[in-house]
């Protein structure tokens, strides 16, 4: 079945790629090319492109301008079908009066292909699914529904399998099975998965490269990991998972730092990881990588760690850990996320306590933003 599976597909191209409704750009300028063979998602809150991009990629929408190629053949003129591209949206919309056999081999039966039993067998072995093949779609679950669509359209051989916010419609516990899923039937096939969602937690779970975007541009384009670690933008910092922010002043240089001052505290960050290109510095930290200590064991911090005191004013356990939130002298309020490894060690409302981290895991974006550019947007999107 592997070797079946397994094809030779080309890059996607997008070259300047636009998409205008009257006098907004959806989809502003956009250059991308999409590795063959890769997992790759768009992610972005509602109304930045994302979904105009990929429903112009599967010919569901016309560009203004510029064009789309897979490998060397330009398709930008070419219809819905006449694309090697397939989708799966949503909605699956299976055909209920079929069997899942029949409702995954419906694009060969319609293509005139006579003898369809093995290759649907071996589509159905892919997605854990042939015991069912006689059963109807609403005899599935949700997820099961979901293989069956990804099933359908991956039969057809497509250079591109597009994925429209697939797992939506799915509970928690479900959506972070099928992310698994997803990702192992995309690495079996080889195929090149476009996965669009608003959802942080599905895209960096799933997607070997992700592009963040932004008022129908690309903010900023690269693997999880790294985008996380080190976001470029006030945006990105805060659309992808939580930051602290603070807008500073650089009033120093040494061998592999700068300093910062903002609210007449000092920053470390090191020069690796400031993208700031003029003095107006605003520092990132992400909340996981801070640690509360009580205000009386100054002596505990580490030496040259960047350190903030407040006082908390919130308290959520969560399980895994629990999230502080602390104002700041000058009444900004930040947020810590502590593991919990001693059971019953926490902090409460009203105590004084010292926040630290290692200078290492602190960033530098260009001054000049908004400290909550895109927090909205991503409490809109579930973060």
């Amino acid at each position: 079945m592997g070797e079946r599976l397994q094809r030779n597909v080309e890059d996607l191209h997008l070259s300047n790629l636009t998409k205008m409704f009257g006098d907004v750009a959806a989809v502003d300028d956009l250059t991308l090319t999409i590795a063959a063979g890769s997992f790759f998602a768009l992610l972005g809150a509602s109304g930045c492109g994302k979904t105009t991009t990929l429903r112009m990629v599967a010919g569901l929408e016309d560009p203004t301008s510029g064009c789309i190629a897979i490998g060397e053949k330009d398709i930008t003129q070419l219809r819905a079908f006449q694309r090697p591209v397939n989708t799966v949206f949503q909605s699956y919309a299976l055909f209920p009066h079929l069997d899942i056999f029949e409702n995954v081999a419906f694009g060969l039966r319609r293509r005139g292909i006579k003898k369809v039993e093995s290759t649907v067998n071996a589509m159905l072995e892919l997605v854990e699914l042939a015991p069912m093949a006689r059963r109807k779609p609403t005899q599935l679950s949700g997820g099961q529904q979901q293989r069956v669509a990804v099933a359908r359209a991956l039969i057809n051989e497509p250079d591109v399998l597009l994925l429209d916010e697939p797992l939506g419609a799915l509970d928690l516990k479900l959506r972070r099975q099928m992310q698994i899923e997803l990702k192992r039937i995309q690495t079996e096939v080889g195929t090149t998965f476009v996965h669009v969602t608003h959802d942080q937690e599905e895209a960096m779970t799933m997607a070997d490269t992700i592009a963040v975007m932004n008022a129908g541009r690309i903010e900023q384009l690269g693997d999880p990991a790294a985008i996380y670690e080190l976001p470029h933008t006030v945006f990105v910092a805060n659309f992808l998972g939580q930051s602290n922010l603070f807008a500073g002043t650089r009033v120093a240089t040494s061998p592999g730092m700068i300093e910062v001052r903002a609210n007449g505290i000092k920053f470390l960050v090191p020069t690796t990881r400031n993208s700031a290109p003029g003095d107006e510095v605003i520092v990132g930290i992400r909340p996981e990588k801070m640690t509360v200590l009580d205000s009386v064991d100054r002596e505990k911090v580490p030496s040259g760690n960047n350190t903030l005191e407040g006082t908390v004013v919130d308290v959520s356990y969560a399980g895994v850990s629990t999230q502080y939130l602390i104002t700041l002298a000058w009444g900004q309020n930040i947020t810590v996320f502590e593991q919990n490894v001693v059971v019953g060690d926490r902090s409460s409302v009203g105590d004084r306590v010292l926040v630290h981290w290692l200078p290492e895991h602190t960033f530098g974006l260009a001054g000049g933003e908004t400290l909550l550019a895109a927090t909205a947007q991503a409490i809109a999107a579930g973060a």
